[in-house]
């Protein structure tokens, strides 16, 4: 399990501005069994967690007291920087299931894609319902399963780690294999550039022969 030391925010404390300036990110941590309570946390390891455990690992804050078992439930960024500015942490309970987007990693090589076909990823996550305790880091989905071309992957078609429910619908599509389609829209816009180049020869050469006369 991930460590992540934080400390509580007071009234008191450095303004939010100040906090950004000096390295600390302003945070909250609640939950269903957890009052809100204002909190900072070091920009750098939050960054370093956040790479490692995504949002659907548990992250346990130490600094509150008693360790506390969370998931990174929202990371706010800065539109300009792409820098973390405020992060939301949910206290989670053991024994009661949470919903979670677990990210898929796609392994194997689609027989259908080998022999030219176009893989399509639908989804690149999955939501799932799970104690908390139990969460995978990721879901594997083999594109070995494409043979031909339409075939698709679907949600009920994933095999979830015991204790792992599917909170999508059965039918919700994962990846397909699709087949190429010729464009024609560029052999049009040829010709029609062909032709305009032609007319604008003719316009050109009925121009000079008026030219002439004169």
């Amino acid at each position: 399990m991930l460590t992540l030391s934080v400390e509580k925010r007071e009234k008191t404390s450095a303004s939010v501005p100040v906090l950004r300036r000096t390295g600390f990110i302003p945070a909250v941590v609640y939950g269903a069994h957890k009052e809100s309570t204002p909190i900072t946390v070091s920009t750098r390891a939050f960054e370093k967690v956040l790479r490692e455990a995504g949002e659907a690992t548990i992250v346990s804050l130490s600094g509150l007291g008693a360790p506390l078992p969370t998931l990174i439930h929202e990371v706010d960024l800065d539109p300009l920087t792409n820098q973390p500015r405020h992060v939301d942490f949910y206290a989670v309970t053991k024994g009661k299931k949470v919903q979670v987007a677990i990210p898929l990693a796609f392994i194997g090589e689609s027989p259908a894609v080998k022999s030219g076909a176009n893989l399509v990823k639908v989804l690149h996550e999955l939501e799932v319902k799970a104690d908390p305790m139990n969460l995978p880091h990721t879901i594997t989905i083999d594109l070995s399963a494409l043979a031909a071309i339409n075939d698709r992957i679907y949600a009920k078609d994933v095999v979830l780690p015991a204790g792992i429910e599917l909170a999508v619908e059965p039918e919700e599509v994962i990846a397909l294999a699709q087949e190429v389609v010729e464009e024609k829209e560029e052999v049009a816009a040829s010709a029609d550039i062909a032709s305009i180049e032609v007319e604008k020869k003719g316009k050109e050469d009925t121009e000079t022969a008026e030219v002439a006369k004169e």
